[in-house]
């Protein structure tokens, strides 16, 4: 028997979390907003005190800037290929590691595992001297390789493709067997298709950490037709430090795919998370 005082009760067209989240979305988008607004500014506006909080008009000086008197194309081009090059190598290497983690058992493989996940507690600091060594040894060094490489594959792609791995069901895999597939062709066939969420974060993590990695390029690179956009826009923010209206345009180019990027996986990340429990 229902309580009449809650079906009284007025019921919300929405969750009453959005009350709390809403106002908190709105407080994280105001940087964003404001980067967008002062880069169609004029510079006396930007630089105006108190600042301006609406463009009088559409200054597009900025862009034509950037896009036409600087590297940055270059340095945009180099970003996306070593950032696509993470992304593929993951998803090949990290399926690869992660289904023999999950489904595979071999001497070692327990301590193996412990040892790939004792990786990800190493902070970076520790690890570039000796990956400037290595790459310096096979002669990569003011090359996109030397930021390709380190990238091809990391623990946490592994670990997660492995979580998800675990909470699929084994009789599929073991109805393809007994059809005589090949364990491959099962893991590309079957499994694959089945991991769409979580293939799907692995790759924009990836794509989101390569893209505004700053510290290992600043290490890595000497010449400015090698930089990286992050790297890339750190100098021209020296170079040309008083049009701000030019910095804030490199700086809307730059955000712009990594919010795409969120914005078409964002539904995959609660499915992913909520599949690849803890277990095992």
């Amino acid at each position: 028997m229902t309580d009449p005082s809650a079906r009284r009760r007025p019921r919300l067209p929405f969750s009453p979390w959005h009350l709390l989240l809403a106002p908190l979305a709105l407080l994280f988008a105001v940087p964003l907003l404001w980067l967008g607004l002062s880069s169609v500014m004029s510079d006396a506006e930007i630089n105006r005190f108190p600042p301006a909080l609406w463009p009088s008009g559409i200054h597009l000086d900025g862009y034509r800037f950037v896009l036409g008197n600087a590297m940055f194309p270059r340095w945009f081009a180099n970003s996306l290929i070593v950032s696509a090059v993470a992304v593929v190598s993951n998803l090949l290497l990290g399926t690869l590691g992660g289904y023999a983690f999950a489904r595979m058992r071999f001497g070692g493989s327990r301590v193996l595992l412990v040892l790939m996940l004792a990786t990800m507690a190493i902070p970076f600091q520790l690890t570039m001297i000796p990956t400037f060594l290595v790459m310096r040894k096979l002669g990569l060094v003011d090359t996109l390789g030397a930021l390709i490489v380190p990238s091809l594959v990391t623990p946490f792609a592994v670990f997660l493709l492995r979580q998800f791995f675990l909470s699929l069901p084994r009789e599929l895999e073991e109805a393809a067997w007994i059809d005589g597939c090949s364990r491959l062709r099962v893991l590309f066939q079957i499994v694959v298709p089945l991991s769409r969420p979580a293939l799907s974060t692995v790759a924009v993590l990836t794509f989101l950490t390569t893209w505004n990695d700053l510290s290992w390029p600043l290490i890595a690179l000497n010449h400015d037709a090698n930089y990286t956009l992050q790297l890339g826009l750190t100098t021209f923010r020296g170079q040309h430090h008083t049009q701000w209206s030019a910095v804030m345009a490199g700086n809307v180019i730059t955000v712009l795919p990594v919010l795409l990027a969120f914005l078409a996986a964002q539904k995959t990340f609660v499915r992913s998370i909520t599949s690849t429990g803890l277990k095992g």
